[in-house]
């Protein structure tokens, strides 16, 4: 298949165009080839995830992380690296970051919410004007150790837990990756715990104060959801051979 029908269809489907303000240059970074027999999906645009994605004659490689960001990138030292390795090897990179954090089908959050059964999911968290969070309601109250339990059996991995909130959880918000920032706006709409990827020092105090608890799932596991989902897309729809590389950090 043409590569760029391909992207045409991520473009559109992952609404790309919606997130002019988000930090990552989304949607295709680098073409290197024409065509597309084989996609790998991965969480980041790594010397690791390129070699992988080669090696399984992949002309594509869509990620969660991609190479260029908002500011103008110098094409030196580990980036120049990467982009001669990508040409070398024949390989298009295609980046998705919000647009693959919030989309209501097979974003990170949307999947996670699916994977929790959490019931009536409305997007939350505010990043420049985009709720990029989902936050819905458990069948019935859990324990958040009993909680914990079920998000490390969902996604796998060791978690961290802060248990800052109220006894029993009733209704979960949650952000994927980096997003323990969202507490305090987590507990304003009346969430009693925040599930995230991973932590910060200010996060932990704002947390406390507010009143709800951290699960850390880890920032790698909480964004695998989203890129293994969308490989599924693409082959349901436009028949294309897709592939996982798993490449975790422990992060």
């Amino acid at each position: 298949m043409k590569l760029k029908w391909i992207v045409s269809f991520l473009d559109d489907y992952l609404s790309v165009d919606a997130f002019r303000l988000d930090s990552s240059l989304n949607g295709l970074q680098v073409e290197a080839s024409s065509t597309v027999k084989r996609a790998a999906v991965a969480v980041d645009a790594s010397e690791r995830s390129i070699r992988a994605a080669a090696r399984k004659k992949a002309e594509l490689l869509i990620v969660h992380h991609g190479i260029f960001w908002s500011c103008p990138t110098p094409i030196t030292g580990v980036i120049a690296a990467r982009i001669k390795l990508l040409f070398s090897k024949g390989v298009s990179l295609y980046a998705a970051h919000l647009p693959l954090d919030c989309n209501e089908e097979v974003g990170n959050n949307a999947v996670f919410a699916r994977l929790l059964s959490l019931s009536d999911p409305k997007p939350f968290g505010d990043y420049k004007g985009v709720k990029i969070g989902v936050a819905g309601n458990l069948r019935k109250p859990v324990t958040i150790n009993a909680l914990a339990a079920r998000v490390r059996r969902s996604i796998g991995g060791s978690i961290q837990l802060f248990p800052f909130g109220p006894a029993k959880i009733n209704r979960v918000g949650i952000v994927s990756g980096d997003g323990a920032s969202f507490a305090e706006e987590a507990s304003e709409t009346g969430c009693d715990v925040l599930i995230t990827g991973e932590s910060s020092h200010s996060a932990y105090h704002t947390a406390a104060e507010s009143g709800i608890s951290l699960i850390c799932a880890g920032h790698y596991a909480t964004e695998t959801l989203g890129v293994r989902e969308l490989a599924g897309v693409l082959t349901d729809r436009l028949g294309i051979e897709t592939l996982f590389i798993d490449i975790p950090t422990g992060l």
